[in-house]
Formats: C-alpha cells, sequence, structure tokens
C-alpha cells in the first residue's frame, strides 16, 4: 500500500527537493508615537528589525525614514475603521522577505535614534504567508510610547559652589513628542496637561522635586534648585501625562562643594 504524506512532509519532501520556490513577501513597518506622529528622519528615525521567532534568524533590518505624516489626518480629524493615516512621504521601513513557508516573525523598533537617552522599544509578533504583502493601508504599525526628554542644564557633573552655604541650579530641559513634535502651553501637544518636573537626590537620597516650567520657547522648561548642602547630586527631568499614562525623562548630576 502507496504511503500517504502527512502536509508537512510533504511540504518538507518538496523544500528538500528544491521544488518550494521562496517567493517575495513585503512588509512596510511603521512607527507612530503614542498620541502623536510617526517617527521619521527629523528624529533620526527607529531601528527595525524582523527575526524568524522560531529560530532566531534575522529576516531584515533598517531604519524607519520619511516625514512624520499629516497633522491634520494623524491628530484632528476624526478615524474611522480602516482609515489609512500614513500617505506617500510617511515614515516606514520596507522589508523583502524571501520565504517559502508561512513564518511568524518579530517585528521590534527601537528609537528615536537622535535622542539616545529617550529611546524606547516596542514589537510585535504575527505570520507571515508567502507572497503576501503586508503593505496596504497603513502596513505593520507599532507604537512607540515616551516623551523626549533631553536635560539641556546643568551639564553632567558640573560643579557647583556654595557661597555662604547657597547656591541656586538652574534645571532647563528640552520635552518633546517622541516624532520630534513640539510640546507648548495651549498648543496641539498642551503642556498646561502634562507634569513636567525634576527630582532631586543628594547623595543617594531624596532630596526634593522641583516643577518645571515653559521656558518661552517651544518645548523648552526650566526652573530653579536651591542647593544648600555639599554634595552629589541626580537630577531626573520626566514628563507625565495623567491623560494616558505616557512618560519619558532624562538625567544629570551636579556636585556641590
Amino acid at each position: 500500500m502507496a504511503r500517504i504524506l502527512t502536509g508537512v512532509a510533504l511540504m518538507a519532501l518538496l523544500i528538500s527537493a528544491g521544488i518550494v520556490q521562496a517567493l517575495e513577501t513585503r512588509v512596510d513597518v511603521r512607527v507612530r508615537t503614542k498620541d502623536a506622529k510617526f517617527l521619521g528622519t527629523s528624529m533620526g528615525g527607529a531601528l527595525v528589525s524582523i527575526r524568524n521567532t522560531n529560530t532566531g534568524e534575522l529576516l531584515a533590518t533598517g531604519v524607519t525614514a520619511g516625514t512624520t505624516g499629516n497633522t491634520a489626518t494623524i491628530m484632528v480629524n476624526p478615524h474611522v475603521r480602516g482609515g489609512v493615516l500614513s500617505d506617500a512621504q510617511s515614515a516606514l521601513f520596507r522589508a523583502v522577505l524571501d520565504i517559502d513557508v508561512p513564518t511568524r516573525i518579530e517585528v521590534r523598533a527601537a528609537g528615536p535614534l537622535s535622542q539616545r537617552q529617550a529611546m524606547g522599544e516596542a514589537s510585535v509578533i504575527q505570520w507571515l504567508i508567502p507572497g503576501k504583502h503586508v503593505t496596504s493601508g497603513d502596513g505593520l504599525v507599532l507604537e512607540l510610547p515616551g516623551f523626549a526628554v533631553d536635560v539641556l542644564a546643568p551639564p553632567a557633573n558640573h560643579a557647583v559652589t556654595l557661597e555662604d552655604g547657597l547656591a541656586t541650579v538652574t534645571v532647563r530641559a528640552s520635552v518633546m513628542m517622541m516624532c520630534g513634535c513640539p510640546v507648548a502651553p495651549g498648543g496641539l501637544w498642551n503642556a498646561d496637561g502634562y507634569e513636567i518636573r525634576a527630582m532631586v537626590r543628594r547623595d543617594g537620597s531624596a532630596a526634593e522635586e522641583v516643577p518645571l516650567h515653559f521656558a518661552g520657547e517651544s518645548s523648552q522648561f526650566m526652573g530653579e534648585l536651591t542647593v544648600r548642602k555639599p554634595g552629589v547630586y541626580e537630577v531626573t527631568v520626566y514628563a507625565f501625562d495623567p491623560a494616558n499614562g505616557n512618560t519619558g525623562l532624562d538625567r544629570t548630576t551636579f556636585i556641590a562643594q
């Protein structure tokens, strides 16, 4: 009696015989930042990697490139099911894979590459079918949470001299959405709804927390810290949106003596 091959065994036999051909399978990967726009060239893009989850093999890697997208389409106009938020210029990484069997992939994105102190990661796992492209609509979209916070002052390891037991240290930071979109009072990304503060520790122990206020220039915030004791101070500036939990931070240090 002829032996009946299972589907899996037949596929393996065909592959080993070179009969099954790998098919080009395209995947468009976009990274949308939480409560904001696409992560593109203006912020260095996001590093995207695609791996075979069964073998760990790296199938493709690259950086998203292009614009952050249309502000009105993404942030202002109502969204409907199946609606497309991207346009031809919106940032993406286009992977071209050659696969001959259904493959489960992990797609991971890390960015923004121009603000490495603020980098976050997002990932997703899904199946790919040979020749079935994931390019329609917005393609495969990963959401990247966070704020891009960059402490501008004081610089790290800055020395502060106490005069009559007292010194004033200005804390200044840039706070943007992860796509580089500006944060300002009353703006589309409204600073009035965010908590932007500096957490201060002296010699490893909590000292105080100082609010940072809008400094008059888009995405710029500052506050003043009164220093009364010598020691090593660590300053953590954070931005937090209580409406959705979005969070970002950066750190610096200074030495009071």
